[in-house]
């Protein structure tokens, strides 16, 4: 499926479950937003979803009041600068950026049109100055990186975890955190070992040079990795490894649990920062809003797969439990 095809079901998902509201607006009068992602259909994104189904709350109709512009990079970084060009030469008003690459990439494209971001370190990526005052065109949603706490949670699950190749991409996570990360997982008796995975058909090579001696995996929530989960959570399955991430997405496509943010919950959030600024806010004057709450959901019948029990202790702390 195209980005166009997948934009327009987009549109008619949000036609199909928003009011009609008055009379449509002059075509020229209605405001042009563009969105920005790595990804390539999103009619699958939970932020996309979360995103459409807010703005319709708040009065939208797409076609009527608003129009939405969507380019997604499929999977490859690279192409996020052109894409983010291409949505000023449409001549939007504003952009959201799903994920840090979009981010970059729509602050470096323009220093005046608004941006609502999500993304992971936007202060240490330079995307704001700070998350109380971000100052410049940008504002939106700092999503709390918790792979960490992912792979704990995957230790208490699988307890002879111990050498857990972790599939990140470069273009998302800095050495610094990198660093960080395997110290932690260290204390966990984890031999973490970071795995760059830049884009969805680079999977199967990836797997193939995997140490023999790997029982773990631990994903990023990149679109590389997204749009791979399918394949990485098969071939994880394949080789008996418990596999751990920070979305949702990853338990419901085969991997044992998950440990993260709602990004149903982010995307409607943007919306809300996108409203408050086709009405007049200005960026630098809203606050960057971080999450609050976090999900774990793990995969039974995955766990039945690999022969594993999942403690109880484990279980009730579970927000949700697929079987």
């Amino acid at each position: 499926m195209t980005v166009r095809s997948a934009h327009r079901l987009v549109a008619a998902f949000a036609l199909a479950v928003l009011p009609l509201s008055g009379g449509a607006q002059p075509a020229d009068k209605i405001p042009r937003i563009g969105y920005l992602w790595g990804g390539s259909n999103p009619t699958v994104s939970a932020q996309v979803h979360g995103f459409v189904q807010r703005i319709g709350e708040l009065g939208y109709v797409e076609g009527q009041n608003l129009f939405i512009e969507y380019r997604g990079a499929e999977g490859r970084n690279e192409r996020l600068p052109e894409l983010a060009a291409d949505l000023l030469r449409a001549n939007v008003v504003l952009i959201v950026a799903q994920g840090t690459p979009a981010a970059v990439a729509a602050k470096e494209a323009t220093q005046t049109i608004p941006i609502v971001f999500s993304g992971s370190h936007p202060v240490e990526k330079g995307i704001v100055a700070s998350l109380a005052r971000p100052g410049g065109n940008i504002t939106g949603i700092a999503i709390p990186v918790h792979e960490v706490k992912a792979l704990e949670m995957l230790k208490q699950a699988a307890p002879e975890v111990s050498r857990v190749p972790y599939f990140f991409d470069p273009a998302t996570l800095q050495d610094i955190f990198l660093i960080s990360d395997r110290e932690q997982a260290r204390a966990l008796g984890i031999m973490l070992e970071p795995v760059a995975l830049r884009a969805p058909d680079e999977t199967d090579r990836v797997f193939a040079a995997l140490p023999g001696e790997a029982n773990g995996l631990l994903l990023d929530t990149s679109q590389p990795t997204f749009l791979a989960r399918d394949r990485i959570c098969a071939l994880a399955a394949q080789r008996r490894m418990p596999s751990a991430g920070t979305d949702r997405d990853f338990v419901s496509a085969g991997c044992l649990l998950s440990y993260g943010v709602d990004f149903g919950w982010i995307g409607r959030r943007r919306a809300d920062y996108v409203d408050r600024i086709l009405k007049g806010a200005q960026p630098a004057d809203l606050p960057v809003e971080q999450p609050t709450k976090f999900d774990l959901v793990i995969n039974l019948k995955t766990a039945k797969e690999l022969g594993l029990t999942i403690p109880g202790s484990l279980l009730m702390r579970a927000d949700e439990v697929i079987e």
